[in-house]
């Protein structure tokens, strides 16, 4: 076997086993059992129906979404006006502001969510909503910023010379040229912030209380505490959602805005 026939197979195998554990999820969600095993005994829905019917599981379902939206949206107007002040205002030091947006991609989010409870537990917002948004904004400020300061640096500032120079004033040039050229960062910001958000559960975990949880949170102790495989089915609607944003995302605006190029 030649060296370029083993490197495809060797890549062909890794791409069929990387999704290997959510098709065992997906197909586990359909079991007719009361716990959780692969094979299957036979086909149900009972458990999308139980996930479906909760008034807890929707509860959870909704926070995780409001919670997810509000950090994408905090977290993206942050990113822009960083990524304004750096890319178009030329600020003195950007590379370590660069360097400072982005590292929560270096700290392991446990101790993350150890320092965040001492925080936290000071200003008074340990186990409330507004602490987990705080958070959750600083988690996706990361995956925000860089899809944002890619479009700036692609999109050409001389057509925002062009307009004002033709008699258009700074905050019309804003709405009509920057954020047009700007706006396929922006969604992608949206978009890869809310997916972050609403699948983050390592610094949830230390933050959630008796009356705030998330959903992923909520997966986690169901599978500690009974194994149900409704857990399974709340799971698999959980990957269906993400595939269907990343989806959406490549088809209208493209993945590769969020990996920055020269």
């Amino acid at each position: 076997m030649t060296r370029l026939s083993l490197s495809r197979v060797v890549g062909i195998g890794t791409l069929l086993f990387l999704p290997l554990p959510i098709v065992i999820v997906v197909i586990v969600s359909f079991t007719s059992a009361g716990y959780l095993s692969f094979p299957i005994p036979g086909l149900s829905l009972r458990w999308y129906v139980e996930f479906l019917g909760s008034a807890d599981w929707l509860a959870v379902l909704g926070t995780s979404a409001l919670l997810a939206f509000i950090a994408a949206f905090v977290s993206t107007a942050a990113s822009f006006a960083a990524a304004w002040a750096i890319v178009r205002g030329g600020m003195r030091g950007g590379a370590a502001y660069e360097t400072a947006l982005l590292t929560p991609l270096i700290f392991p989010h446990a101790a993350i969510g150890v320092i965040m409870i001492v925080i936290l537990s000071t200003i008074g917002w340990l186990g409330s909503f507004i602490g987990l948004v705080l958070v959750h904004c600083i988690l996706t400020i990361p995956y925000a910023y860089r899809p944002i300061a890619a479009s700036l640096r692609k999109s050409d500032p001389s057509l925002e010379e062009a307009a004002m120079s033709l008699g258009a004033r700074p905050l019309r040039t804003f709405f009509l040229v920057t954020l047009p050229a700007a706006r396929p960062g922006l969604i992608t910001s949206l978009l890869f912030s809310f997916i972050i958000s609403f699948d983050e559960v390592t610094v949830s975990m230390f933050l959630v209380g008796p009356f705030v949880m998330t959903l992923p949170v909520q997966v986690f102790s169901e599978v500690l505490e009974s194994a149900s495989p409704v857990v399974a089915a709340v799971s698999a609607t959980l990957v269906l959602f993400t595939m269907l944003l990343v989806f959406v995302l490549d088809r209208f605006v493209g993945i590769e805005f969020f990996v920055e190029r020269d």
